[in-house]
């Protein structure tokens, strides 16, 4: 193990964790703001992968087919809301939770009927198809350097929305006093479903970009849900700033782990048990992760104020 090994594999967490601010921003501005669970968030994930591949072979094109996909999906996520979402807001949490539950099934079964159960791959633009050089003697991915690059951008321009902007402050109005905010003439329902449909695009977004390092496939939504609910957990709910660094420490804690842990057990014990005991344990660290920052912060890293 070297600091070349140990350089690349964190930056392969960056990578990872601002895939995961993606997921996330949406998912903590719908929860925290309209204080609705959508489990149904990671299937709008994998829906606008499947776009992609779709929109790419038709095009030819990845930047023409990312457009598309964002399009679609975010359409798709307006009219999820407007048509069966918007319903279930007065319901309670538990209601939810088995409603967007059951979307997450109708998902994954519409998917297999219109693409199949094959997974799909994305192929990265050919301007990406070499490595960079970072320093001497270290080459690294242009594209993952892309992602990172793409999803630093997308959370400075969410900061810029949500704090500077006046449909930003109709959300945060909404956040702050939901009632208040309709006494005062905010249409309350459109910034919702506007909300719904920005979270719809960036989850389209993170399906395109990791779409291309791994494979498209049927319930690929569920397991980054649950690490997208871990980021919100961690960063505080309703919190974009906590969004991003609850995701970067879970990215970079998940990949270290994974990549590490395995060879340092096989320091101090047999390289059998060390094989089977690592992977275990580094599943489970961004759980102790989570346990650790509520334990001494019960609503997160940074709560969103109001």
């Amino acid at each position: 193990m070297d600091l070349t090994f140990v350089f690349e594999n964190v930056l392969n967490g960056l990578q990872f964790g601002l895939m995961l601010f993606l997921l996330a921003a949406g998912l903590t501005l719908v929860f925290g703001i309209m204080d609705f669970i959508n489990l149904a968030h990671g299937s709008l994930y994998m829906v606008g992968a499947y776009f992609a591949a779709t929109f790419i072979a038709l095009t030819g094109s990845f930047w023409l087919g990312l457009v598309l996909s964002v399009g679609a999906t975010a359409i798709l996520g307006a009219l999820l809301e407007m048509t069966v979402l918007r319903r279930l807001y007065k319901r309670d949490h538990m209601s939810q939770v088995l409603a967007t539950f059951a979307l997450i099934l109708i998902f994954n079964e519409g998917v297999r009927m219109i693409w199949g159960v094959q997974p799909l791959t994305l192929n990265t633009p050919p301007i990406f198809s070499q490595p960079v050089e970072l320093f001497e003697g270290f080459f690294y991915s242009s594209f993952r350097l892309f992602i990172i690059a793409a999803g630093l951008a997308v959370a400075v321009l969410m900061y810029f929305i949500v704090v500077k902007t006046r449909l930003g402050m109709l959300v945060r109005a909404g956040a702050s006093n939901r009632e208040m905010a309709i006494t005062m003439g905010v249409d309350i329902k459109r910034v919702f479903t506007l909300l719904f449909a920005v979270g719809a695009g960036l989850c389209a977004v993170a399906g395109t970009l990791l779409g291309s390092i791994l494979a498209v496939q049927v319930g690929m939504g569920e397991s980054i849900l649950i690490l997208a609910f871990v980021v919100i957990v961690i960063g505080g709910i309703g919190s974009i700033r906590g969004a991003l660094v609850g995701a970067l420490l879970v990215g970079v804690v998940d990949t270290l782990s994974r990549s590490l842990l395995p060879a340092v057990l096989r320091a101090i014990m047999p390289a059998d048990f060390a094989s089977s005991v690592g992977p275990a344990l580094a599943s489970i660290l961004i759980y102790v992760l989570m346990a650790a920052v509520l334990f001494f912060k019960p609503q997160g890293l940074f709560p969103a104020r109001g």
